[in-house]
């Protein structure tokens, strides 16, 4: 009953993402953790510290303990406590470990995680797992560039939370839905966003606004109404500033820099202020996936601006890093570019 009380308490300050709190109940748990016999309470202590470390932007602190999770799972004994915790916890820890992977730079593992999160979900036949975990394959095939595997993994997450009647789950599905809309250029993305971002604050939850903001930004900017947009961007930063929600800041402004070039007081010094800091926070946070981003950005930049070197030289080893996802959309696009810069 203790272990319930404290994951409600951790869960209602992660799905309204209070960055602060939820690290501190996380880190309570793993304090209980240490004076139980049992693994279940180190177990869901880290799997709750991975979660809000890897909202508040540190990657490599959450894969670790993501790991420590899922080496304690047994599925006789902790199976049973996705009645009380929601969902299956080690579908739960592979689902968000795929999100982190991908952010760290490693696509096909976060492809492989969020595969395999989704197989065992289908196993265990418990709607409230197999929902939670269809928006990881949503969101990271969306994040590589994989929009009809996307779309398909969406299509079911939506009749699912229909049957289901989960307006948090709907709510998922119509952001995804608009996110891959805006991603592709398509006309009814502000629309969708926005009826997306309405449907989630009705159901209660706040969390992943950052990245809301920026995707409805996007697609104002791509419907040509920059006031709208830079209001969007503006509530991307004050999120991430008050809750502490950072995973996403270096796309936030990479988001800006490219918003800046489009719009008609098109400024190339505030665009290239932008990205540099994205490259800062993407270093930070060791997000690689952001991180090759913000330098594709800023090397499309500098070609036009005439200085190939310039740009080829910063764009070159962020890509030579990579040691996977080589048919993924960003990889491809920077293998384009440095080939152009050549």
């Amino acid at each position: 009953m203790l272990l319930s009380a404290l994951f409600g308490q951790w869960i209602v300050n992660f799905i309204n993402f209070n960055g602060d709190v939820a690290r501190e109940l996380a880190a309570r748990f793993l304090v209980l953790g240490e004076k139980e016999e049992t693994a279940a309470p180190r177990m869901i202590g880290h799997r709750t510290m991975a979660s809000t470390l890897a909202l508040m932007g540190d990657l490599v602190e959450a894969k670790a303990h993501y790991n420590e999770a899922l080496a304690l799972y047994r599925p006789a004994e902790h199976r049973r406590l996705m009645t009380r915790f929601g969902q299956d916890l080690r579908v739960t820890c592979l689902a968000f470990r795929s999100m982190a992977l991908w952010l760290l730079g490693y696509p096909e593992a976060a492809l492989k995680d969020a595969d395999c999160a989704l197989v065992e979900a289908r196993q265990i036949e418990h709607a409230a797992t197999l929902m939670f975990t269809l928006n990881f394959p949503i969101l990271v095939n969306t994040y590589c560039g994989n929009y009809h595997a996307a779309n398909d993994h969406l299509k079911e997450l939506v009749v699912l939370a229909e049957e289901k009647g989960a307006p948090f789950r709907k709510a998922e599905g119509v952001l995804r839905r608009g996110y891959i809309l805006t991603l592709t250029g398509a006309a009814k993305a502000v629309e969708i966003v926005t009826a997306g971002i309405d449907l989630w604050r009705s159901a209660g939850s706040t969390i992943f606004t950052p990245e809301q903001e920026f995707m409805l930004a996007i697609a104002h900017a791509n419907s040509g109404q920059f006031d709208e947009a830079w209001r969007c961007i503006d509530k991307a930063m004050t999120a991430m500033h008050s809750t502490k929600e950072r995973w996403c800041e270096a796309e936030a402004h990479r988001v800006a820099g490219e918003i800046v070039l489009k719009s008609p007081q098109r400024d190339e010094a505030k665009a290239q202020a932008y990205f540099e800091h994205s490259l800062t926070l993407a270093r930070a946070q060791q997000a690689k996936s952001w991180e090759l981003r913000a330098a594709m950005s800023l090397a499309r930049l500098l070609r036009d601006q005439g200085k190939r070197q310039t740009a080829r030289d910063l764009l070159a080893p962020i890509y030579d890093w990579f040691t996977e996802g080589f048919d993924t959309s960003d990889l491809r696009k920077a293998k384009a570019l440095l080939g152009e810069l050549h």
